[in-house]
């Protein structure tokens, strides 16, 4: 568009040349010639004040002239005083958010079934990749760890499993722990019956052995065991059974209440913290969980899909769990009235509450980004933003003289 007006302006002298020459021929071409004088004049003044806008012309250091660039820093508060008097005081935010449904919004987006929610969850999911691959590894799980260890020794162990032991007896989920553990005692005892009956053996005396009694004792032995761990399995109230729920009632008092058990808990934890096989399993944790994560937030959108199109993305995939979700929140806001207007309200109150707690920072952040940059940066990025609109002035004003310049002319002639 600058070379289009510039070309033009060209034409127009070229025009007053060829019309001043005709013009001995025919006084008619007068009227050709005052629209190109006239629209040269219009055409240069229009060139002249598009340009000292931005630069000098042609370098001329003219009084009034590069504006934009002189009064760079002044331009920046002017432009930062008026975001901050016309769109971020706390009457403009909740006048504009009065009449919005900010929740209706939000549950459309969500609730999209092109994938709102799902690209929310795996740009969040994206964000914490790329968080996760840029720290430092050995210091983000050094304090990774550090911070578990911090928690478990600042934990209270010992309230805390008397508690889960006393709300599992209050629920009946301790009755399939005790008959696991009968089980497995009558498997171990099945698995280690030679080494048994060999010490039943070996403390027998020798008449027992030499009559055979030895071997009677420890099949009446291991049969007796047998039996009476099977009967503590199926009988609900057999006397062993209410001894192991006393014992696991009395273990879960005494976790909650008994001091010495406290110190004792609180011991064997110390032990294991101290352990180097702890500090291992711990470095193991955090590797493993990492990649995990890794490999879960990077997988997301991969495996939303198998080879035949349908949705994976359900009950293995927590990133597509996290989509639905958001997406069943969408649902929500979009059906549920009372919900509108809470959220409404919450955000609201939120957006006016940050426009009048960093409305002034926000302005601030403006108006020094501006300063910062330099005059020709300036005066490139508004000749930009205004574009085509400045040559349009120097071709309307090309276009506009030549028009006054003929008026003129005729009013003369006819004067």
């Amino acid at each position: 568009m600058r070379l289009f007006a510039t070309v033009l302006l060209l034409l127009m002298a070229a025009l007053f040349l060829a019309a001043r020459h005709l013009e001995s021929i025919d006084t008619a071409w007068g009227f050709l010639r005052a629209f190109a004088e006239a629209a040269m004049v219009g055409g240069l003044a229009d060139w002249f004040a598009v340009t000292a806008l931005f630069r000098r012309p042609l370098g001329l250091p003219i009084p009034h002239t590069a504006i934009i660039p002189e009064n760079k820093d002044r331009i920046a508060d002017t432009m930062a005083a008026f975001l901050k008097s016309n769109f971020l005081t706390p009457q403009v935010v909740a006048r504009r958010l009065k009449g919005l449904n900010v929740a209706q919004a939000a549950g459309q987006y969500l609730a999209n079934p092109r994938g709102g929610a799902n690209r929310l969850s795996g740009g969040a999911a994206s964000l914490l990749a790329d968080v996760l691959e840029s720290l430092d590894q050995e210091k983000l799980g050094g304090l990774v760890k550090s911070a578990l260890r911090t928690r478990i020794e600042r934990l209270a162990l010992a309230p805390l499993l008397g508690n889960l032991l006393t709300a599992m007896i209050a629920e009946g989920r301790h009755m399939p722990l005790i008959e696991s553990l009968i089980r497995r005692a009558a498997e171990a005892i099945e698995a280690n019956e030679d080494l048994l009956r060999t010490m039943i053996h070996d403390k027998a005396n020798t008449l027992m052995r030499w009559t055979g009694l030895d071997e009677r004792l420890a099949t009446g032995i291991l049969e007796g065991l047998y039996k009476l761990l099977a009967e503590t399995v199926v009988i609900e109230d057999h006397p062993l059974r209410r001894k192991i729920e006393e014992g696991i009632e009395a273990l879960a008092h005494a976790l909650v209440h008994d001091a010495d058990m406290h110190a004792r808990v609180e011991a064997m934890k110390r032990e294991v913290l101290a352990n180097p096989a702890f500090a291992a399993w711990l470095d193991g944790l955090w590797e493993r969980g990492r990649a995990q994560l890794l490999r879960t937030v990077r997988g997301h959108g991969e495996s939303g899909r198998d080879q035949s199109g349908r949705d994976q993305s359900g009950s293995g995939d927590p990133n597509g769990q996290i989509g639905e979700s958001l997406a069943e929140l969408g649902r929500a806001l979009q059906q549920d009235g009372r919900l509108q207007v809470l959220v409404n309200r919450f955000s609201r109150r939120t957006l006016v509450g940050v426009a009048t707690r960093y409305g002034e920072n926000i302005v601030r952040l403006v108006s020094e980004t501006v300063r910062r940059w330099d005059a020709q940066t300036v005066t490139d990025r508004i000749e930009g933003a205004v574009g085509r609109d400045l040559q349009f002035i120097r071709i309307n004003g090309t276009l506009v003289g030549g028009l006054v310049g003929v008026a003129i002319h005729a009013i003369d002639r006819t004067l």
